[in-house]
């Protein structure tokens, strides 16, 4: 009997163990979903962070101007955007700013030129800081912006554009210079596209105004295209005495004067396939003329002078026939340009210098009739520029729009 209690109360104890064996492992089990729930909580939270953490490093990669093929960049984004060493001095020529911030704040006020992001003192023309300053200034208006002020002209606007989705660097340059000389009635304005490096546009940007105005102080009544043809020459015998052997440049430049006879005159010389477009009367004229591969003439000079042409490029391997550099091929790439004179009228409104950025996408008339019935130059060459992103244009883009 005493043995049957004892059997009874270890088969009770044996019960009650594995009760508590059971309790605790479903008391672990319990525990552990907890946990594992935490730590599910805790990479979902994760999760968000580094989502809510990647707008903010695409607004930096823009901001660096990192060439992002992953991100769709819009055209009034890409206007103004730059890293050309081409550096804003007024509103006028705010699209050519190759600061993060003035990006920024263009993106905001759309693609017209924004007065508000300037805030500094008044600076000097040219636009460039690689040309010397040599006259006019801007002024403040009542709402304390800035307002570029011409005597040349009657107003310009100027947007560049690396394009770093398909361009490393941006290897153009552009200059404005109003008063030129001296002359509060003369105005030399050029955009020169470099190529093979920045030696010869660097060069370009600093020299050739400077040999043409040496030119005009000889001889002021003289022929104007033969000086701007000296000046041409003799910028690039002068760069072949630099160690800027492999780099080119083309080039457009216009230059607005009074002759002595009170007549107001617009000279147009260009090298390579920089080009030039006038409105009259809202028709497109091309004054430039463009120095291509394809073109018979040009094959035909540098054939006679011992090189040839395949594929629509000089010794196989320039597109340019003509350009101010590229010394390693200058017997066949020269640097003498078209050149071409107009007598101005009221019939002539607006003037666009531009690169091929532009010209291989967008066609002359085009160009007018796009920008005609805008009022403010820098308008008109943001939408220029705009319209040549949007067309697939891969080349850096350099815009100046004139009105008259």
């Amino acid at each position: 009997m005493s043995s049957n209690i004892d059997n009874i109360k270890e088969e009770t104890m044996s019960d009650s163990n594995i009760q508590n064996n059971v309790e605790t492992v479903n008391t672990t089990t319990t525990t552990e979903n907890r946990n594992i729930d935490k730590t599910d909580a805790s990479n979902k939270s994760l999760e968000v962070s580094i989502d809510s953490e990647e707008p903010a490093t695409d607004i930096d990669n823009n901001s660096n101007n990192t060439a992002n093929t992953n991100t769709t960049t819009t055209p009034q984004e890409s206007t103004a955007s730059s890293t050309t060493a081409t550096t804003t001095t007024t509103p006028s020529t705010s699209s050519s700013s190759s600061s993060s911030t003035d990006n920024t704040s263009s993106n905001n006020s759309g693609s017209s030129g924004n007065t508000n992001t300037s805030s500094s003192n008044d600076q000097q023309y040219p636009s460039t800081p690689l040309a010397e300053p040599l006259s006019s200034s801007t002024g403040s208006n009542q709402h304390g912006t800035h307002q570029a002020k011409f005597s040349s002209v009657k107003d310009i606007g100027m947007s560049s554009e690396k394009n770093p989705r398909f361009r490393r660097t941006m290897e153009d340059e552009h200059v404005i210079i109003d008063s030129f000389g001296g002359d509060p009635q003369q105005g030399y304005y050029a955009i020169y596209d470099g190529h093979g490096g920045r030696g010869a546009v660097d060069f370009t940007a600093k020299t050739l105004h400077l040999n043409l105005l040496e030119e005009l102080n000889k001889d002021p009544n003289g022929d104007i295209l033969e000086h701007i043809k000296n000046s041409y020459l003799t910028t690039d015998t002068q760069m072949g005495n630099e160690p800027i052997q492999f780099s080119g440049t083309t080039t457009i430049s216009a230059l607005i004067r009074y002759n002595e006879k009170g007549e107001k005159f617009l000279y147009i010389a260009n090298a390579g396939d920089a080009r030039a477009v006038i409105s009259r009367n809202g028709v497109a004229e091309r004054l430039s003329y463009d120095h291509k591969g394809s073109d018979q003439e040009e094959i035909k000079r540098i054939t006679e002078a011992g090189g040839f042409v395949v594929n629509n490029r000089v010794n196989g391997i320039l597109a340019v026939t003509r350009s101010l550099g590229d010394h390693s091929m200058k017997e066949y790439v020269v640097g003498d340009p078209y050149r071409r004179a107009i007598q101005l009228d009221p019939s002539y409104t607006h003037l666009i210098l531009a690169c091929d950025g532009l010209w291989d996408v967008v066609n002359d008339q085009d160009s007018i009739d796009l920008i005609i019935n805008e009022t403010e130059a820098q308008r008109m060459s943001d939408k220029l520029l705009s319209s040549a992103l949007r067309k697939g244009s891969t080349d850096n883009i350099s815009i100046m729009v004139i009105i008259l």
